[in-house]
This record gives C-alpha cells, sequence and structure tokens, in this order.
C-alpha cells in the first residue's frame, strides 16, 4: 500500500541489440505495455517509440512504470523509416524482446512480454535476417 503523497516506484530498462549486419542506417524500437500497440506502436495506448542510430546498439529507458512490457526492433538498414519487403518477407532486420521463435507474422504480445520491477530490467534482443 502506498502512502499519501509517495511517488510510486520507477524502473529502467537496457536493452541491447545484438547480431547487426551492419552500423549502417538506424534502429526503429517500440516498447509497449499495451498488446494492443505491439508490434508496431501504431495502436493503442502507451507505446514508445525510438528511433536512433544503428552505430549505437544500446539505448536505456529511465523512469518507466513496473509492469509487463514488450519490445519490437526494426535494423532500417536504409534509413527510409520503414520496414522493407520483398512478396511479404522482411528485407531487414527484426527482433524481439525475449527472442521469441518466429513464424508467419510477428510473435503475439504474451511471447515477447517481459517483467520490469523497481530495481529495472536488461534485455538482450538478437537481430534476425531472413534474405
Amino acid at each position: 500500500m502506498a502512502l499519501p503523497g509517495a511517488t510510486p516506484p520507477h524502473a529502467s530498462l537496457d536493452i541491447e541489440i545484438t547480431g547487426l549486419r551492419s552500423a549502417k542506417g538506424m534502429i526503429q524500437l517500440c516498447l509497449t505495455a499495451d498488446a494492443g500497440a505491439f508490434p508496431d506502436c501504431k495502436s493503442g495506448a502507451g507505446g514508445m517509440r525510438r528511433t536512433w542510430s544503428a552505430a549505437v546498439p544500446r539505448i536505456r529507458f529511465e523512469d518507466l512504470p513496473p509492469g509487463d512490457y514488450a519490445v519490437a526492433v526494426i535494423h532500417d538498414a536504409n534509413a527510409n523509416a520503414k520496414l522493407d519487403t520483398m512478396l511479404g518477407i522482411p528485407k531487414e532486420g527484426f527482433g524481439f524482446s525475449r527472442n521469441p521463435g518466429i513464424g508467419f507474422g510477428p510473435p503475439r504480445f504474451a511471447a515477447a512480454r517481459f517483467a520490469v520491477g523497481p530495481g529495472g530490467e536488461a534485455q538482450q534482443i538478437r537481430m534476425r535476417y531472413l534474405l
């Protein structure tokens, strides 16, 4: 039970991207606690999108409320702000928190979900390339 006037605990999340084919282009990331916003943070509430240079394969989120989250990542190698595909197959790298197995399409939120507690969390996301 929280004390009146007490601030709710906040946590940090460190994400490391491994297996990048190159340091060219950008990394696009969606971090969300809302299954409806996964994997692209376009629908639902509470999704956070970040884009940064692929030359820096780490990012830190501060002041997150503890809870369950999932992350989806794209290696936008040509920096055109989208995942390029050929016949529906991704031509660029992608990855998800907890590194779940991949079938047809992205995994469900539940397969990528992890808990962030008051002490913080770290996730290592392995990039996958199909072409």
